[in-house]
């Protein structure tokens, strides 16, 4: 089945199996071309559109997800037909997605093991430019287990229980337990080391035990964010 034409067809050849719900990964969703114009366009992005934190920088496009609301802005035309391509999967149950995070790791940055949050659709999808990633998983710091106790926290080296390999163009999607429940990050190294922990590995062009280095990575976020404020509402103004 041909992943460029993904949108007519069915996402179950692509879920990843022997991992908790739901994870579907797509090599080559896009391809060459599309992902120089993508990087392309990130770099010419203007300055004030990064914002800097501790491991990596990143742009916001679509608006700042609030508990109060979205208020929300157009996507550019070079991230709308990105976003229309992964919408058209039926990801966000017929809606579009309206919010895409641009992440910029270089070699040895990554990002501690977190949750996306209630203000997004329950459904994370990824694509990957440039460069290879290990995206980790970890079971959460307090849980409660069948008889409703609460177990104690553990050291994050306990809680990791698998990795899945992003590859450059490749789309990742997460949802129910593996969104909802479990946690994500990205180690800070510089080379990611194939092992049997890497759920994915028959649907990648690597083999275990290779050492893979990482260059710099951009990755596009693309999320669905349901509470969206009207501009006329927060300019005081009636429809």
């Amino acid at each position: 089945m041909d992943a460029q034409s993904c949108s007519s067809c069915e996402l179950e050849p692509y879920r990843v199996d022997q991992v908790p719900a739901t994870v579907y990964y797509i090599p080559n969703f896009i391809t060459v071309s599309e992902e120089n114009y993508l990087l392309q366009q990130v770099y010419n992005s203007p300055k004030p559109k990064w914002t800097q934190l501790s491991g990596r920088r990143l742009q916001n496009w679509g608006g700042l997800p609030h508990p109060s609301g979205m208020l929300a802005e157009k996507l550019p035309d070079w991230l709308d037909k990105c976003t229309k391509k992964i919408s058209s999967i039926g990801l966000f149950s017929g809606r579009a997605a309206n919010h895409v995070l641009v992440n910029e790791y270089n070699p040895g940055e990554g990002i501690m093991p977190h949750e996306d949050g209630p203000l997004y659709f329950p459904t994370v999808t990824t694509i990957s430019l440039g460069s290879q990633t290990l995206l980790d998983f970890y079971h959460p710091i307090k849980r409660e287990n069948e008889k409703g106790e609460v177990c104690f926290p553990q050291t994050e080296e306990n809680r990791y229980f698998l990795s899945l390999l992003l590859e450059p163009r490749s789309l990742l999607v997460l949802k129910d337990d593996m969104y909802l429940t479990y946690l994500h990050g990205i180690r800070p190294v510089s080379e990611d080391i194939i092992t049997e922990k890497v759920a994915n590995l028959n649907s990648c062009n690597s083999k275990l035990g290779a050492i893979l280095t990482r260059t710099k990575r951009v990755s596009l976020t693309v999320r669905y964010v349901p509470k969206v404020l009207k501009t006329t509402i927060l300019l005081g103004k009636k429809k």
